[in-house]
């Protein structure tokens, strides 16, 4: 039976349609239609039922699902463990991560990772909207925040503080808050994750606590334009330390209200399950928290990590 032939049976179970999962796969919908109606052949059972306007699995396509799943993750398993007995790193992972993180810092690190282990290869997934991992083909996700999801794996990279950051343009134009209260009268650059928008910034300084309500006239789901945004002078941002670090180093970026702390947030790499720990992903774990910590040699203390 092709394996080939069962990673497309789940890819179609997985989002409902064969012309979707063909492009994924970078079929034609009708070589995708034939390989459906040989493995249904092969098996002398109907996987869907078709209609116009519906594709859906049939009982006996959901029974044999679950061994279709099982059976490949054997597989990728087997094939994991020859290669960490020969002490390499091989094989497809497929890596989702933050727009901002991931265009300015990560890639190079992933580039520099891939030449030390030449047959790995990476499948790279950029957004800011959280992925799913069935249904967009994730086998680790790199993000901020811990996972709410017990179930899956994560291992925390580092913990990294968060600060308010602006040009020197904004501030000689606008002046630089001196309370966090003054940030209600700043233009505030709004990050949105979903339904979510990040219009509340809260801090601390001697056990005192600050949630303040910001607004201003640009708001973006995008990470990275926020930050091109503060960047250009455009206002004030709430951003991750590592993802403007080079910036305030450079000095495009000045950090703001520096007495003032906020909680720190944990970068984390996610997997769904422990199936999607391979010695790939372990490595990557490794190499990451490498990387961070020297990024910000200047914190103070070791990172936090599990």
């Amino acid at each position: 039976m092709n394996t080939a032939d069962l990673e497309l049976f789940t890819r179609i179970a997985d989002c409902g349609s064969i012309t979707a999962s063909a492009e994924q796969l970078g079929l034609s919908p009708a070589t995708a239609s034939a390989a459906l109606k040989r493995l249904e052949k092969q098996l002398d059972s109907q996987l869907f039922i078709r209609s116009t306007r519906q594709l859906r699995l049939t009982s006996e396509g959901e029974h044999f699902l679950m061994f279709c799943r099982q059976a490949l993750i054997a597989l990728e398993e087997g094939k994991a463990s020859l290669h960490a007995i020969k002490g390499k790193i091989s094989g497809e992972l497929r890596l989702s991560m933050p727009s901002d993180l991931g265009r300015n810092i990560v890639v190079p690190w992933i580039d520099e990772m891939m030449s030390r282990h030449p047959e790995l290869s990476i499948k790279l997934h950029i957004s800011d909207n959280l992925s799913d991992f069935y249904l967009d083909r994730v086998d680790v996700a790199l993000r901020y925040g811990a996972p709410q999801d017990s179930s899956m794996i994560a291992f925390q990279i580092a913990s990294i503080d968060r600060i308010i950051i602006a040009s020197p343009k904004y501030t000689s134009a606008f002046g630089a808050p001196q309370h966090p209260e003054d940030l209600r009268q700043h233009n505030c650059l709004v990050f949105r994750l979903g339904n979510r928008a990040y219009d509340r910034w809260d801090m601390v300084r001697g056990g005192e606590q600050f949630r303040i309500p910001v607004s201003g006239d640009r708001e973006s789901d995008d990470a990275e334009i926020v930050r091109r945004w503060a960047r250009a002078g455009r206002g004030i941002a709430f951003k991750s330390e590592l993802d403007v670090k080079r910036e305030l180093d450079s000095g495009k970026l000045i950090r703001l209200l520096p007495e003032y702390q906020s909680k720190p947030v944990g970068l984390w790499l996610i997997c769904p399950s422990r199936k999607q720990v391979t010695p790939a992903v372990l490595q990557l774990r490794d190499f990451l928290r490498n990387k961070v910590s020297e990024e910000l040699t200047h914190l103070d203390g070791p990172l936090s990590q599990s």
